[in-house]
């Protein structure tokens, strides 16, 4: 295993950065070369893991410039590293992720609903300077990369997904997660399963998912069809627990998971079933009460390695 990431060229001037296994806070990010520079999408959750990622991407790449960098969502694991960037660099995001970084209360002080707590590191709050609704397309030299949101709320409000149309590339963000458990608590349940067609609709023959390995095309429609298994268990599993008057722990308890229990981050099924009770009743989400819920599951803190 890469414990560490692995800066792999994937097409012409485009790179991944891939963290194995995916896990809490360990994600993929990239860059895309072209005759002005790198327009970059995402960094890393901690100082060290973002310094390795922009120090290999500097090496591959001769010094290249960095010209513009996208945040496909609000996440830490996504986001800590943006203020490691050069000073001036515009970063791209949703509006929705704009505000969620700015309210984030993680990077002050992670709670202790992880173990070991994560280390940071010198990173600090920067809000993107470019706020888009729809999306845009953004250039390097010749080269076009199309940034585009779903227009509804999925894994978070402000997905965005990186779309180089020309190499058939497509980075998808946390709309994805290859080999590792799926999240949405922070997003909606029915749009996570709307965003699935909306994303088969890049046909890409290579994506970068969010966390985990890499996938080709024919990988991709199986990951999609994985995920709506997925996500129709926990429609299920909700319905249910509703139907029998039992809370989000207490309906994961009784879930089979299946094909899914050995799946890192098993315990993500509490986090889901809580939006999922959330968007049943119309109810607001308690992020707290989640966390508990799902440590509660776990037997303990939820493991990390960063």
């Amino acid at each position: 295993m890469v414990e560490q990431g692995e800066l792999r060229p994937i097409a012409d001037g485009i790179y991944a950065w891939v963290q194995p296994d995916g896990s809490w806070w360990i994600n993929n990010a990239g860059a895309v070369a072209g005759d002005d520079g790198l327009v970059l999408i995402d960094t890393c959750a901690t100082e060290a893991r973002t310094r390795r990622w922009l120090g290999a991407l500097a090496q591959a790449t001769g010094d290249a410039p960095i010209r513009l960098a996208v945040s496909t969502h609000h996440h830490g694991d996504h986001t800590h590293g943006n203020s490691l960037l050069p000073e001036g660099v515009p970063i791209v995001a949703h509006e929705a992720t704009r505000e969620a970084i700015r309210d984030d209360v993680i990077i002050d002080g992670c709670p202790p609903f992880w173990s070991p707590v994560p280390d940071w590191g010198a990173v600090s709050r920067r809000l993107p300077t470019i706020a888009v609704a729809d999306g845009l397309d953004l250039f390097t030299g010749e080269r076009r990369i199309e940034v585009r949101h779903p227009g509804f709320v999925a894994h978070t409000a402000g997905d965005l997904v990186a779309h180089v149309r020309d190499a058939g590339v497509l980075f998808t963000g946390d709309l994805i997660f290859h080999r590792v458990t799926p999240l949405i608590f922070m997003g909606s349940l029915a749009g996570a399963l709307r965003s699935l067609d909306w994303l088969a609709g890049f046909q890409p023959s290579l994506v970068v998912p969010g966390h985990g390995p890499l996938l080709d095309g024919a990988d991709f429609d199986d990951a999609l069809a994985t995920h709506e298994r997925y996500y129709r268990l926990i429609e299920q599993a909700a319905r249910e627990g509703l139907r029998d008057g039992l809370g989000p722990l207490d309906a994961a308890r009784r879930v089979d998971l299946g094909e899914f229990a050995e799946l890192p981050d098993a315990e993500r099924v509490v986090l889901n079933l809580h939006r999922a009770y959330a968007e049943a009743t119309d109810t607001d989400f308690d992020i707290v009460a989640s966390l508990a819920d799902a440590v509660a599951f776990n037997g303990g803190p939820l493991p990390t390695s960063v």
